[in-house]
């Protein structure tokens, strides 16, 4: 536990000092750089932690199955800009199969389905908010099993993944970031952010007594992601 209260305060030195010294190298074009790499690093200890942990086959072939799962629901609707089930299905792995299952299935599907979409500067952003959602979903999870906490959490989650791809929109087209920017930015999106935020509801609705049928029976069955509740 101190360890990882170490970790924490360390990133938040770091982070501060990491804009700081961006803006300083390279003005407004070295903060962008510098939140970039933020991004990227911020993304290295999940990965690290769930590459050490220990799990079983059963673990993994469900945890492949999810982010499959996940990467081809959006290419399904990739006509629907607005419309994206990868949260639903990454906060819905969170809630039964703990935090590491959830970022692990928000932060891979977005990278695989990238191969499809293509990959840029925006799938680290990407890759760490749809995490992110699952992670959290994870830590609330006695919560997020009951219906009207959950659809509450997931439009939500739609809300938190708009803001930061419009905070990457802001700093990859001016180089840097002001608020100004970034309320133009939002205001534009507006639009796309509701109806992410409602059909997220609206998936979760959909999917949760079925997922809650099938994910029950294969932790009872074969008893995966037991210990990941545990920590």
């Amino acid at each position: 536990m101190m360890r990882k209260t170490l970790q924490y305060i360390l990133w938040l030195v770091l982070a501060p000092l990491s804009l700081l010294a961006g803006y300083l190298l390279a003005g407004d074009r070295g903060t962008a750089f510098a939140v970039g790499a933020l991004v990227v690093l911020s993304l290295l200890p999940f990965f690290l932690r769930f590459e050490k942990a220990k799990h079983s086959a059963a673990e993994i072939t469900v945890l492949a199955a999810l982010v499959a799962f996940a990467a081809v629901s959006r290419m399904a609707f990739f006509a629907l800009p607005g419309v994206k089930p990868i949260t639903a299905v990454a906060v819905l792995a969170g809630v039964f199969f703990g935090k590491e299952a959830g970022f692990a299935t928000g932060s891979l599907s977005a990278l695989l389905s990238g191969l499809a979409f293509g990959i840029g500067g925006f799938t680290p952003f990407q890759m760490l908010s749809w995490g992110f959602c699952g992670l959290l979903a994870g830590l609330l999870a006695p919560l997020l099993k009951q219906l009207v906490p959950l659809l509450i959490y997931g439009g939500a989650s739609g809300i938190l993944f708009s803001l930061v791809m419009d905070l990457w929109v802001v700093l990859t087209a001016e180089g840097g970031f002001s608020i100004s920017r970034f309320a133009a930015a939002t205001a534009t999106s507006l639009p796309f952010t509701l109806l992410y935020a409602l059909t997220n509801i609206l998936f979760l609705a959909l999917m949760r007594k079925p997922v809650t049928r099938i994910f029950g029976r294969l932790q009872r069955k074969y008893g995966i992601f037991q210990a990941s509740h545990e920590r």
